[in-house]
């Protein structure tokens, strides 16, 4: 009889980073430029302007999706540089001190002392500033801030979802062009919040309510200030 094989274990944790920054920035693509489109069309404008007002949201909307994550992590980048200063300051100065520190962090953990004194030692060895920027202040390269990835995927990421509802724009006919973005923007909205809610463990159907029911909202005011304002103005 034939032993299976051990498979290794999948944990949805390891996603949860990439993926909210995928579904938050696709998700506010989708949705500024589809309530931008909305409320143009709704305020009687011609094609030309409601696909011009589209491709000026998703060009403004990337531009600052990208600027406030470039900063956001930027600020995140420079308190690690400045934590991973310190720590090899001390490291310098006080080794062992340090090493103390990350033997008790180990005793902490569930080891005992003399095998948390045997690891802290090894690993200090190896590589002193790694195993105390991982272990102490939680630090890895993996998850190390890189502000221009970050701002380039947002970026990126929004771009995509702001494409949907000018395409849009471009195939549905001039009169029924808002009806159009509505619908089916809420419709890829459901399924992208569906399908991040299957990603992390959630339930979709939770999933896709959610994000529909906020981005409903949104578009049935922008919808209502373009009414209103087209209305002003024809009168």
């Amino acid at each position: 009889m034939k032993r299976s094989a051990h498979k290794p274990e999948r944990h949805r944790g390891g996603h949860a980073g990439w993926l909210r920054a995928a579904v938050l920035g696709a998700n506010d693509g989708i949705v500024s430029t589809a309530s931008l489109v909305v409320g143009v069309a709704a305020a009687q404008s011609d094609h030309r302007q409601v696909l011009l007002a589209g491709l000026a949201g998703l060009v403004g909307g990337a531009m600052s999706m990208a600027a406030g994550e470039y900063v956001s992590v930027s600020s995140q980048a420079d308190t690690e540089a400045a934590d991973l200063a310190k720590e090899r300051w001390e490291l310098e100065h006080y080794p062992d001190g340090e090493h103390r520190e990350l033997t008790a962090i180990y005793i902490k953990r569930g080891l005992s002392h003399e095998l948390a004194e045997q690891v802290a030692t090894q690993l200090t060895a190896h590589d002193a500033l790694a195993s105390h920027a991982r272990d102490e202040l939680g630090i890895t390269d993996t998850l190390r801030a890189r502000p221009v990835q970050a701002a380039l995927a947002s970026a990126a990421a929004f771009a995509i979802g702001a494409l949907l509802p000018i395409a849009i724009v471009m195939l549905a006919p001039t009169a029924t062009a808002g009806r159009w973005v509505t619908g089916l923007s809420l419709f890829c909205l459901a399924v992208l919040g569906a399908l991040a809610a299957r990603v992390g463990g959630a339930s979709m159907v939770r999933g896709a309510l959610r994000v529909c029911l906020w981005s409903a909202l949104a578009m049935a005011f922008a919808a209502a200030v373009g009414h209103w304002f087209g209305v002003a103005v024809s009168g």
